[in-house]
């Protein structure tokens, strides 16, 4: 036997047992975690295609690099997408057509939030109201571009916001125990504040007058200490002054101790050349008010405003009231104020 004829008798050999190893490709599961895994089937498509496995490998399906495509992305030729167009076959684009590879039902979403209760998504709720419309969301990456968005992203159109802005369907602005089940009132937050009584808010109390939309995310994100204000931001109208202006509210440059219960304000003392100086605000609040000096002239922070004898007497700090007039002068009386 020459070599010809070896290599002849190889050839239909070859011939003979590929198309066999192909049809015994297994079947390709794709698992997801909210849905029925969706069954790919070599057997059939090789039955399509006269055993050809290179009609999708490596062009469409590279074996050595797998990688998972969503429906927009099959919606644009990709994947499955190359020939379920219409045209050779069904196509990805059409809703019809869905449950020809997306066997059983959809099951809700749950998405795990921390310091709230779950969120969840039904999709036995909406996909009626859609008219069985799987693509209405499927096909917009704005709606399931698979990352997580913030309420804040929500308000502006991502995700659920697209179609909860107050018009197609309830905003996302406000009725949170709609989605979030079991939903407890929120709870009082306490803000720690260095050198001071810490201030708390109470959502109990607030939203006997007000909705949730009303200060997040417009005012507030949905977290504790997301972002922080000092008390000049307040009277400046950010963070609770927006509402504690002295108008729709008391303002928040007065009447501290609303917000920072058992607040007793210390006595203040300064280190300088003529000995001790101190301020008593227990004998100042007989007979003014927080807001007289704070922060108009006074940061709420020790040493924040300081200033020197000579700007006092200028009117500035203490200078302000203490000018002769309105208080004994800081040029006079020392000792009032020194410990000398």
């Amino acid at each position: 036997m020459n070599l010809r004829t070896v290599s002849l008798a190889s050839l239909l050999f070859l011939a003979c047992v590929l198309p066999a190893t192909a049809k015994e490709t297994k079947e390709i599961t794709y698992k997801f975690k909210n849905a029925e895994p969706v069954v790919f089937s070599h057997d059939y498509h090789l039955g399509k295609y006269n055993n050809n496995c290179r009609i999708c490998h490596n062009t469409l399906f590279n074996l050595k690099n797998r990688k998972r495509f969503t429906m927009v992305e099959m919606e644009k030729g990709k994947s499955c997408g190359a020939c379920h167009t219409g045209m050779k076959a069904f196509s990805v684009a059409n809703d019809a057509e869905c449950g020809r590879c997306h066997k059983g039902k959809p099951r809700p979403v749950v998405f795990k939030m921390k310091g709230a209760t779950d969120a969840v998504f039904k999709h036995e709720a909406h996909v009626p109201k859609l008219g069985g419309k799987c693509r209405t969301c499927h096909s917009n990456q704005n709606i399931t571009g698979g990352r997580k968005v913030t309420m804040a992203q929500m308000e502006k159109g991502k995700s659920c916001g697209a179609c909860h802005d107050d018009k197609k369907a309830f905003t996302v602005a406000g009725n949170c125990g709609k989605c979030h089940n079991g939903m407890a009132p929120p709870k009082t937050v306490v803000f720690k504040i260095k050198g001071v009584a810490d201030a708390t808010f109470s959502h109990d109390f607030h939203l006997g007058m007000y909705k949730c939309a009303d200060c997040h995310t417009r005012l507030f994100a949905y977290r504790a200490g997301a972002k922080r204000y000092t008390m000049a931001d307040m009277a400046k109208g950010k963070s609770c002054g927006a509402c504690h202006s002295g108008k729709d509210a008391f303002a928040s440059t007065g009447d501290c101790g609303k917000c920072h219960p058992g607040l007793k304000p210390a006595k203040l003392t300064w280190k300088t050349s003529l000995g001790e100086a101190f301020f008593d605000h227990e004998f100042h609040l007989g007979m003014y008010k927080c807001e007289e000096c704070h922060t108009k002239i006074f940061q709420y922070r020790k040493g924040a405003s300081s200033a020197t004898m000579a700007q006092m007497e200028g009117g500035k700090s203490c200078g302000t009231c203490h000018n002769g007039k309105d208080a004994f002068s800081v040029k006079d009386d020392c000792v009032k104020c020194h410990n000398m």
